[in-house]
């Protein structure tokens, strides 16, 4: 790429650096960048745009004092019956879309969490490869509060990263999780202190976005595969996902630069758009 690239896609920020570090930000910071049709439809735009560029590492963020607080419910109050129906599957739609995309990529995708945490906000945090909060965010499911279900894979994420006991604590009762329990119990990765979160996030998608692009897409993968399938197939996955990154560019510029008492450059190695 020639030059930073920058698109505005509806509600959505892209940013995408000569480095192949794309920063997507959510840029309704005074509606708690509450996520309706003209939001999901963004980050599917977002996604999407990274999925098509040579993007290393991402970087997830909200503006304003909330990273997201869910669903748009001063949207969704407006239709009723099959209308609100219909609008809400083209919600989701969309936004499970955009969770797909930046699942398939190789690129990690590094969440800076702040303020409130609700619904699909929550979705957004736990689907990212790591999740660094502010010391005073909070974390709250809220759907079953209103009478919803989940969605954003809420129900698929927090069993797996909390055990199903848990997840269903948190769905079931509603109750505000502070940022240090979220990270005692796995929902992030760790906290920061407000004022420093932001340079923090960046700090490591930028380490991120230095290292072995297609060995991150890799283990990604295993590593979520792993958590429903049975041993055997899984190690034999794993002989092949090896013997594939050993044979790759990637593979023999780590054992080069290793058997060279040298820093390896990923960096040259072009990741797979």
């Amino acid at each position: 790429m020639d030059g930073a690239m920058t698109a505005r896609v509806e509600r959505v920020g892209v940013e995408i650096d000569d480095a192949g570090l794309a920063r997507v930000t959510l840029r309704r910071g005074e509606a708690g960048n509450a996520i309706g049709l003209d939001m999901a439809r963004g980050l599917l735009a977002a996604a999407r745009v990274c999925a098509r560029e040579t993007v290393r590492a991402v970087l997830l963020t909200g503006e304003g004092k909330s990273f997201c607080v869910g669903g748009d419910l001063r949207e969704f109050s407006q239709l009723s019956g099959e209308a609100l129906e219909k609008h809400l599957t083209a919600v989701t739609d969309a936004l499970h879309d955009a969770l797909r995309t930046f699942a398939a990529s190789d690129a990690p995708v590094v969440a800076a969490v702040q303020g409130a945490v609700a619904g699909a906000g929550i979705g957004l945090a736990a689907s990212a490869d790591v999740t660094l909060a502010a010391d005073d965010a909070s974390f709250t499911a809220a759907y079953t509060a209103i009478g919803y279900s989940p969605d954003a894979g809420v129900s698929w994420f927090l069993p797996r990263l909390l055990g199903p006991k848990r997840a269903l604590d948190l769905l079931l009762t509603n109750r505000r999780v502070p940022a240090a329990e979220a990270a005692a119990i796995g929902l992030v990765t760790r906290t920061a202190a407000p004022g420093r979160l932001a340079a923090e996030a960046e700090r490591t998608a930028e380490a991120l976005r230095g290292g072995p692009t297609t060995a991150f897409g890799a283990t990604r993968r295993l590593v979520a595969a792993g958590l429903t399938a049975d041993l055997g197939p899984h190690l034999d996955r794993e002989a092949r996902a090896l013997a594939a990154a050993a044979a790759s560019d990637t593979g023999r510029e780590g054992v080069a630069a290793f058997l060279g008492k040298r820093t390896p450059d990923f960096t040259r190695i072009p990741p797979r758009p």
